[in-house]
Parts: C-alpha cells; sequence; structure tokens
C-alpha cells in the first residue's frame, strides 16, 4: 500500500446502492477501501472484485486459524482482487507467515492492537509481542488504535519502514492528527465518513487533516 494520502475508508456498509455510490465519492481522497464481514456478508464476496477494479481493496478478515485455514482464507480474498488481507498475531508466527506466504505480491497487516476500549483488556499487553512476530513473518505492517496514540508511538521502533494503519479516528473518539503524530502512516476511519450527508467532503477534510499533521511531525 502506498499511504499517499494517509487515509483508509472502512467501508462497513451493508447496503450495496449506498456502498457504491460512497466508494465512488471518495475514490481520489483515500488510499484503500477497507471491506470486512458487513459489507461481504450483505452483499457477496463478488464485492471485493468490484471495488477492486479501481481501488486498492484491504480485506479486513481478521484471518486467525491454523496455517493451513488462513493460507485458504488469503488465498481466496488475492483471487478476487484484494490488494490487502487484515490478520491477527494471536494465533503465532506460523499462521501470519502463512497469510504472508499465500499473498505473495499482495500486503498483510497484522492486529497488534485494537482500538475498542476491551482492546486494553487483552491484545495491549501483547501489542510489541505481535508486532515484532509481524516483523518476522514478513508483514507489510501492522493496525494499532488511534484511540491509544501513544501505543502507536511505543510501537513505531519495532517496525522500522514497514506501515501502521490507525483506526478508530472519529465515531471512537481519536484523532487522525494525533495518530499521525505519534507515528502511524495513515487512520482507518469508517462511520465519520460513510455516514455523512457528503462522503468526498469529509474524506477530503481529514485526508487535509492528515496532511497538516504529517507537516507538524
Amino acid at each position: 500500500m502506498r499511504a499517499e494520502r494517509g487515509l483508509v475508508l472502512a467501508l462497513d456498509t451493508t447496503d450495496l446502492a449506498r456502498t457504491r455510490f460512497v466508494a465512488g465519492a471518495v475514490r481520489g481522497e483515500v488510499d484503500a477501501i477497507k471491506v470486512g464481514w458487513p459489507l461481504v456478508l450483505a452483499s457477496g464476496i463478488d464485492i471485493v472484485e468490484e471495488l477492486a477494479r479501481s481501488s486498492y481493496v484491504l480485506c479486513d478478515f481478521k484471518v486467525a486459524d491454523i496455517p493451513n485455514t488462513n493460507r485458504l482464507i488469503v488465498e481466496q480474498a488475492v483471487a478476487r482482487g484484494a490488494s490487502g488481507v487484515i490478520a491477527h498475531g494471536f494465533p503465532g508466527e506460523d499462521s501470519v507467515r502463512a497469510c504472508v506466504e499465500a499473498a505473495r505480491t499482495a500486503d498483510v497487516f497484522v492486529v497488534a492492537e485494537m482500538s475498542h476500549p476491551g482492546g486494553e483488556e487483552f491484545t495491549s499487553r501483547h501489542a510489541e509481542e505481535i508486532a515484532r512476530l509481524a516483523v518476522r513473518a514478513g508483514a507489510a505492517g501492522i493496525i494499532a488504535p488511534a484511540t491509544r496514540p501513544e501505543r502507536i508511538a511505543a510501537l513505531r521502533g519495532i517496525l522500522g519502514s514497514r506501515l501502521i494503519l490507525s483506526p478508530g479516528v472519529g465515531a471512537q473518539g481519536g484523532t487522525a492528527t494525533d495518530a499521525i503524530h505519534m507515528g502511524a502512516d495513515a487512520v482507518i476511519v469508517g462511520r465519520s465518513i460513510y455516514e455523512a450527508a457528503d462522503p468526498a467532503k469529509a474524506a477530503a477534510a481529514l485526508a487535509s487533516e492528515v496532511a497538516r499533521a504529517r507537516r507538524g511531525r
């Protein structure tokens, strides 16, 4: 992924018409569209292939199984046109490595720490270990919370030049400015964009905020 705008849209919509409208409206303002289970279960797996014709699609399938099952999931996502896949790190290095190998030239991002309050119960305690695991396995980067930007700073040194994508901006209370200042390469934003009356305007405003934060680092 080339984090030029520093913004990833989490398209957690379940209405196909709205999905298509929002994806088309924000195309020039985001680096990628993150597709998760809500959209795939509502619209079918073909939505990945449809969106991938004009956008970088990051399949947020939170892959978290034994190596062989992980391999099968990633292979199917990539075959449908996904340019990236999100996996969990807690199943272990062999499971993450299976994702990376199955992805071939596509990117694998590993969840180091989740952005909701419950993320502090378990993932926060092991985030540094998971980040190191992601590096060893050859992942493109990690997911770290914009809701706790100090955690991004703690993980940045482990990642080197690998990417940090940070969810939790907007509806969950995090800010793009704080996440970028602390070392995130891009923020992941959902409801603040796809529920906006003008999604393109909302995305452009967030991309501008990221640009200002980058200049201020």
